[in-house]
């Protein structure tokens, strides 16, 4: 053996070539750090990429649940939002039936109230007009008796014939007048 470290020392070394017991004690050392990572270490580093994996997937799901009630939220909120639509159209038209009913109402109203002043008013210059005809009649007939008196020259004074005398002249006034019509 000597011999054979002799002439491997009087051999010029190539510095890219490692010598046999290097490259056992490397290989040696290698294997105890690797091992020591493999028991240690990767145990540890796949367990943490484990729970990422599992949050990262968790997260999606969670995404993917919250996308899907954001979804029927907005469906929600969509036939809530039409139905108030229809809800508000629906009163409108309500409002408007009203307004038309009460504004025929009150036209029904207003005319049953001028049909019932012009009544009134009717009833009221009927009853002036008998009033007035009552009056002048009275007047007339105290004329005609004043004259028909100073005609005579005797007193009318008499209440129940200056009556016949004066209805019986006022009628025959009232005929001539309706048979000149």
């Amino acid at each position: 053996m000597n011999a054979l470290l002799l002439a491997q020392a009087e051999e010029p070394q190539n510095p890219l070539v490692p010598h046999l017991d290097e490259l056992v004690i490397g290989l040696i050392a290698f294997v105890i750090v690797f091992g020591f990572l493999a028991k240690k270490l990767l145990p540890n580093i796949n367990k943490v990429l484990e729970q990422r994996r599992e949050a990262i997937e968790g997260g999606i799901e969670k995404a993917e649940a919250a996308k899907i009630e954001a979804q029927s939220v907005l469906e929600q909120y969509k036939a809530q939002l039409a139905e108030a639509r229809h809800e508000a159209a629906r009163l409108r038209q309500e409002a408007t039936e009203q307004g038309t009913a009460l504004i025929q109402e009150m036209k029904a109203e207003g005319q049953r109230q001028r049909d019932e002043i012009i009544a009134l008013g009717h009833a009221q210059i009927e009853a002036d007009r008998k009033a007035a005809a009552t009056a002048l009649r009275q007047d007339v007939g105290k004329l005609a008796t004043d004259l028909a008196g100073k005609l005579v020259g005797e007193s009318l004074e008499d209440h129940a014939r200056q009556s016949r005398t004066i209805d019986r002249f006022l009628d025959e006034l009232e005929e001539k007048a309706e048979a000149a019509r």
